[in-house]
């Protein structure tokens, strides 16, 4: 009996999941803007950022020393006064002559240590909640993960800009930035040690044996699954293009007219794309999701496809246009965006899917870590070959890469009745 699950959830999930989500924000999204207002090359920005992809791609492979290892509460908790620490180093190293690769060898830290406060906060939710208020809560914290994505590319971005002007110092303006974010973290240490409940079976560790066979049975059963190289292909080529295209959309939108870009300043960016289209995307998925509780995974799967990726024709627009009106550019992005949350739900539950049966947890892990997979290597490139080409040329060979997800959509099997209520 679980007495020590007492404690109400709306006391500690919406921190935990908004906590959860602002370290991947800004290894993977913040810090392109960060590295771009200073001055780096698009080629080193996407090279770089993309390489932080990397603890997620490969957070499976240390997932049982969570559970060998002490309880999930504590590892929650002491991680994100690690988090606190790295976001904290991350701001003091912003005036060294080096700052840059001192600065991403503290987010690799971060990634690391957000990537493994992942495997244990998911844990610790199943196990800290009954299987009734697990179904009721998950909303909850997808929708405080969204917001957290909304604050830490919208509000934190816009303050970046605004303390940039007014200080006028870049790097002293991000350093602020990367101290409220360490304050923030301490401050989820501090309400999370005091407030999260205790589960009985969070100190049930189980035998060291077991658990090492289990890994290894977990990826045998996986790869093992039917149709494994469809569904190898589909989940690493989905996002083929938008891996390419996410890294350079803040150096398009910031780089000035006569470098192809739209010449935007960073309270601009701040409020078009990480505000206004943090918005849409949110509700694309909402919608996403409603529909396909209604009709089911496989009658939406080509309406889903075609939404995430035939939005991507806006920035071939955008680049060739180059418009000037700030309402025009909002209006197209917030078109993206839509599109994109809306089609992604498709790979979300598709995801889902494919983890299910007795390793199901593992499984998804897998799953999501093969994801960003496919959103590294590609990423990783990207830079440089906008540099090459230029963003007109660029954001057509985006629209091209997005072929192969097609093709895997025309091949993969899912059941009619998979997603419906």
């Amino acid at each position: 009996m679980q007495t020590s699950q007492a404690k109400n959830p709306w006391l500690w999930v919406p921190s935990l999941y908004f906590g959860q989500a602002i370290p991947y924000i800004v290894a993977n999204n913040l810090s392109v803007v960060m590295y771009k207002d200073m001055g780096v090359s698009n080629a080193d920005i996407a090279l770089y950022t993309s390489l932080l992809y990397l603890p997620w791609v490969i957070k499976p492979l240390w997932s049982p020393l969570v559970d060998l290892k002490g309880t999930k509460r504590g590892w929650t908790v002491s991680l994100q006064l690690v988090l606190a620490a790295a976001l904290g180093a991350v701001g003091a190293t912003l005036h060294l002559p080096a700052y840059f690769m001192v600065s991403l060898a503290v987010m690799w830290v971060m990634a690391f240590a957000s990537a493994t406060h992942d495997i244990s906060a998911d844990g610790f939710y199943m196990l800290g909640l009954r299987q009734q208020q697990q179904a009721s809560m998950v909303g909850v914290r997808s929708t405080f993960y969204r917001l957290a994505t909304l604050a830490g590319q919208g509000p934190l971005v816009v303050l970046a800009g605004v303390l940039a002007v007014s200080l006028g110092d870049v790097r002293q303006a991000w350093a602020i930035v990367f101290f409220v974010l360490a304050g923030l973290f301490f401050a989820f240490f501090a309400w999370h040690q005091k407030i999260l409940p205790r589960p009985d079976l969070d100190h049930q560790a189980p035998a060291g044996g077991n658990v090492l066979e289990g890994f290894g049975k977990t990826f045998a059963t996986f790869f093992a699954k039917r149709d494994i190289w469809l569904i190898l292909g589909f989940i690493l080529t989905f996002r083929l293009g938008e891996a390419q295209l996410l890294k350079l959309i803040a150096p398009f939108l910031k780089d000035p007219l006569d470098k192809g870009g739209l010449g935007l300043s960073t309270v601009q960016y701040g409020l078009a794309y990480g505000t206004i289209g943090i918005v849409a995307l949110t509700i694309g998925g909402l919608c996403g999701g409603w529909l396909i509780s209604r009709w089911g995974l496989k009658r939406c799967l080509w309406l889903m496809v075609f939404a995430v990726h035939l939005p991507d024709l806006v920035f071939v627009y955008l680049s060739q246009v180059q418009p000037q009106n700030f309402g025009v550019i909002c209006g197209f992005l917030a078109i993206e965006q839509f599109g994109y949350g809306f089609g992604f739900t498709a790979m979300m539950m598709y995801m889902i899917m494919v983890a299910d049966g007795p390793y199901k947890t593992a499984h998804y892990a897998i799953c999501t870590g093969l994801m960003a997979l496919g959103m590294m290597v590609p990423g990783m490139w990207s830079g440089k070959l906008q540099e090459m080409i230029g963003y007109q040329h660029f954001f057509v060979w985006t629209c091209l890469a997005t072929i192969p997800a097609f093709i895997m959509a025309a091949l993969v099997k899912i059941d009619p009745e998979f997603g419906k209520k």
